[in-house]
Order: C-alpha cells, then sequence, then structure tokens
C-alpha cells in the first residue's frame, strides 16, 4: 500500500453495470478522462471486475469497477456473471448502463441493487449512433421509474450530466465521516497503545493505526503512541490522565488494570466495528460467547489475505483462547479476503476482524448476511473485550 493514498476501503465505490457491449468500459474512461478500462467492439471483452483506484474532482476518491456483461453465455459466461453478482455487495453507487429497449435482463439487477439500498444511475449511452435512444430513454422511465442520463462517451458528451447525478447519490457517510469523533473534541489528549509485533513488520504501521491518528489529528487532538512496555511511564510523564487510550486488543486486559480511571478506553477493532460496520450487532453477537460449548462451530473471517504469521491475532491467538476456553475440540474454520461461506447457518458464532481492507458497504453486506440467517456475528475487538470480561467497561 502506498501511503500517499486513500486507502481503497476508504474510497466511493462506483461500479458499472450493463450488458455486453453497452459501452461501460468507454463510460469509465470518459468520466475519469483517461484510458482507464479496455475498449473493444468485440463482445466479453471485460472478463473479471477490473478495479481502479482514481482522484476524480468533485467526487474525490473513488474505485471504479468495470464489470463483465450480465448477458455473457456458456460455461464461462456464467462464471463471469456470478463475479458481477459479487461486485454489488461492494457497491456505493451503480451506474446501469442501457444500450436497447430489452430491459428484462437489467430487471433482476436493479432489485438486487435496490434490495441492498443502493442508488442506481441509469444512463443511455451512444447516443451519437443508437437510433432509437429516445425510446430507451423511454423503457427505462417506464419500467425503473428512473429518468435516464443520455450520453455518448466516445464524444463525451453530457458527462458531466452523470458526474452530478454521481454527487447527489453520494452516500453522507463520504461527505462527513471519522473514526473518533464521537470519543473525542479539540485539544483532548489521546494515548494510543500499539504493539510492535509481527503483524507490524520494522518501519511500518498497521493501517488502522495510521488512519486513527490521521482521523486524530483531523479532530485536533493531541497524540501521543507507545508500545505496551511503555505505558506505565507514558502515563507518569502527564501532568493529567489522558481523555482516551485507544489499544491493540490483545493487550484489553493489561491496559485495563493500568489505566486511569477517569480514561476512557476503547481498541483499534473496536472503533472500526463502528466506523466500517454495526457495533451493536457485533456487540449483540458477542454474547454467544456465554452459550458456546466444546461442540460449537465457529468462522473466523479476516480481510486480509496474508500468509499466516506466528501469533496471528486471527489465525492463531483467538482459535488459541477459544480453545483454552471450551476445549480442543470446538471447530474452528478461518476464511480470509472475498471468502465468506452463502450460507453461514452451521456456525454458532462469527468473529469478524477489524475490515480495514473493506469498505463499510462490504462489512454490512456481511452483518447483515448473518442477522437474515440469524447467526450472531461480532469483531475481534469487541469478541476479546467479552472474552476478558471487560466490555462493559469499553467506551464503544
Amino acid at each position: 500500500m502506498n501511503l500517499n493514498n486513500t486507502p481503497r476501503s476508504e474510497r466511493l465505490h462506483i461500479a458499472f453495470f450493463g450488458k455486453r457491449n453497452s459501452g461501460k468500459s468507454s463510460l469509465i474512461n470518459a468520466v475519469t478522462n483517461q484510458e482507464t478500462a479496455l475498449v473493444s467492439d468485440v463482445l466479453g471483452t471485460t472478463t473479471d471486475p477490473v478495479y481502479k483506484s482514481m482522484e476524480v474532482l468533485p467526487l474525490g476518491p473513488c474505485v471504479f469497477i468495470d464489470t463483465a456483461g450480465f448477458d455473457d453465455q456458456g460455461e464461462l459466461g456464467k462464471l463471469r456473471i456470478e463475479k458481477t453478482r459479487g461486485v454489488i455487495e461492494r457497491t456505493d453507487i451503480a451506474v446501469m448502463v442501457f444500450a436497447d429497449t430489452e430491459t428484462t435482463e437489467e430487471e433482476g439487477w436493479i432489485a438486487a441493487l435496490r434490495e441492498r439500498d443502493i442508488p442506481v444511475v441509469a444512463v443511455v449511452n451512444k447516443i451519437d449512433i443508437l437510433p432509437d435512444a429516445e425510446n430507451v430513454k423511454r423503457a427505462v422511465k417506464e419500467n425503473f421509474g428512473m429518468e435516464a442520463i443520455s450520453v455518448s462517451a466516445q464524444k463525451r458528451e453530457n458527462i458531466s450530466l452523470l458526474m452530478e447525478a454521481l454527487v447527489r447519490m453520494m452516500p453522507e457517510e463520504f461527505a462527513a465521516s471519522s473514526i473518533t469523533s464521537h470519543l473525542v473534541k479539540e485539544d483532548d489528549v489521546v494515548l494510543l497503545v500499539m504493539p510492535q509485533d509481527i503483524q507490524a513488520p520494522k518501519g511500518r504501521l498497521i493501517l488502522p493505526q495510521v488512519q486513527t491518528i490521521r482521523d486524530l489529528l483531523d479532530n485536533k487532538c493531541i497524540v501521543m503512541s507507545v508500545t505496551t512496555d511503555k505505558l506505565a511511564f507514558a502515563l507518569d510523564s502527564l501532568k493529567r490522565p489522558p481523555k482516551l487510550i485507544v489499544t491493540d486488543s490483545q493487550v484489553f486486559g493489561e491496559v485495563y488494570e493500568k489505566k486511569p480511571p477517569e480514561a476512557m478506553l476503547t481498541s483499534f477493532s473496536v472503533l472500526f466495528a463502528r466506523y466500517k460496520g454495526d457495533i451493536q450487532e457485533y456487540v449483540r453477537g458477542s454474547g454467544a460467547v456465554e452459550t458456546l460449548s466444546g461442540n460449537s462451530r465457529i468462522l473466523i473471517a479476516e480481510a486480509c489475505t496474508h500468509k499466516p504469521l506466528d501469533e496471528d491475532i486471527g489465525r492463531v491467538k483467538i482459535p488459541r483462547l477459544l480453545r483454552k476456553k471450551y476445549g480442543d475440540s470446538i471447530s474452528i474454520d478461518i476464511v480470509n479476503g472475498s471468502d465468506f461461506p452463502k450460507d453461514l447457518t452451521p456456525y454458532d458464532l462469527v468473529i469478524h476482524c477489524g475490515a480495514c481492507m473493506f469498505n463499510r458497504r462490504y462489512v454490512l453486506s456481511r452483518i447483515t448476511q448473518a442477522k437474515r440467517q440469524r447467526v450472531p456475528i461480532t469483531n475481534y475487538g469487541v469478541f476479546l473485550a467479552k472474552m476478558t470480561g471487560i466490555l462493559d467497561k469499553i467506551d464503544l
């Protein structure tokens, strides 16, 4: 990751959907004013979804997603369509590109987007060569109740109208969002406890730490950072206790024992549970630890796809903690990246990472899936606080 750039997980995800050769790739090139996507007259040029991070004013940091046509054919085509379907869960704004009056294919896709409350912008492309563009626009209005924007990606015609629509559709969280503002105000002293273990290689901080520091600076806070062994020394160096201590969840218990009574306490993972997901649902889900047994089955879900590390929190420490409490017979499955089971019902609890590598829309889709299937879901920080017995004593 280039630390000079906004992480992909913090960018507005704009996905372009439509039939093959409807001009999705050309439209992305027109919006970004670059040759971002591969363009060809050959049907099915775009196969797997293509993600491109860009800075586009007035939208700001974005990820544009070019998808395969959902009318693709054959066995390979079915696989491509499934990949396109998976994009929905990551989409903040959908652009549906129409090129003809037959809209049966689009109906199912727009229904799936609307079911997830994803805003949809309708576009009729290729108006410079499409003889019945007005009829296509009329069909979109009649079938979906949307006013389509008529554009020519090739001639860059009416692209400004599309940009205006995208700005109007931008979710509020991208206009104003903060990781820590619910806990701090200007001039507050915040102490960060950051163990420098194998998950934070020499010369680097992990992404949640970097983002939290930046957010605290944006909130005009005074920020101090220490490793766990220097916590007591740091507290003694302060004239008054810090307003907030943010710790790595792995050392919750140790930090809690040393913190001043008047200082609030939370963790990076708990902060991201609120910022990226549904903190109340995670707290409710953590209650499942009281009913687990040696016969239970647990799913641990990580956003990262790194190779297993010694003392890895998700793949080593949490499983060890579970086996210590419930016995070696407890069943634990671990998935990472986009590998998340469609059927969660075999599990008694899902424990998700802080999801710093995912956008909020994608995390919420997983939480919704778990709720719909009535499977408790929590996250690393909330789970560890619950297991440590201090969940009711930390600040969410």
